[in-house]
């Protein structure tokens, strides 16, 4: 039988949370226009089930925003989140670019503090919600990593990345997104997290 680590055990109780967050949102938003439903019917009468009005048939937006989080009609499927994060990294490469206009003025504890506030704070934004996303999206969320620290140490396009950030002890996406999930679980488990969060602990988040 496959054992699975420590981190893959809390960032699979991780999601489980973060799902019942989403789904608790959902059910008690008081202009729901499915109210009684399940989610994923829900989602379906939003999309499929145009509103009729005078001026003509108006149909329901696929992607939602909520505390700067997009929000699709795919929340169960791997390729859920891809138009959060398409939406990320568009505005962390802009970024980027205006950075890199002065970079070369700048010296390196300053460079990493601008990238921090502009670049790897949106990196960080609600990064648990994508929890168990497919690997092809969290790709383009790395690559926007990779350019932040090439940008830092001034290395080129194709020089190997995973030096480059071992020496800034930047964590890969992947990893920053197992460890905030993590460390959530934990603070609920302890009593340290929010009510909100907290509330939604269950029997089977034991660790």
């Amino acid at each position: 039988m496959r054992r699975h680590s420590p981190s893959y055990a809390y960032a699979s109780r991780g999601k489980n949370c973060a799902r019942r967050i989403i789904l608790l949102k959902l059910t008690t938003d008081r202009h729901d226009a499915s109210c009684g439903l399940s989610v994923t019917a829900r989602l379906f009468v939003l999309h499929y089930f145009p509103v009729a009005l005078s001026t003509g048939s108006q149909g329901f937006s696929s992607v939602v925003s909520n505390l700067g989080v997009l929000f699709d009609a795919q929340l169960s499927r791997p390729y859920s989140m891809a138009d959060h994060v398409t939406s990320v990294c568009k505005s962390c490469f802009f970024q980027l670019r205006q950075l890199r206009l002065i970079c070369s003025c700048l010296t390196t504890d300053a460079a990493k503090t601008l990238i921090h506030a502009f670049v790897s704070s949106r990196l960080d934004y609600c990064n648990s919600l994508l929890v168990g996303v497919a690997d092809c999206v969290i790709r383009k969320l790395q690559g926007v990593q990779n350019a932040a620290a090439r940008m830092i140490t001034g290395t080129r396009k194709f020089d190997h990345v995973t030096p480059i950030l071992r020496e800034l002890h930047w964590l890969p996406v992947a990893q920053r997104i197992q460890y905030k999930t993590a460390m959530l679980v934990n603070k609920c488990l302890r009593g340290l997290a929010p009510p909100y969060l907290a509330e939604v602990k269950h029997d089977d988040c034991q660790i």
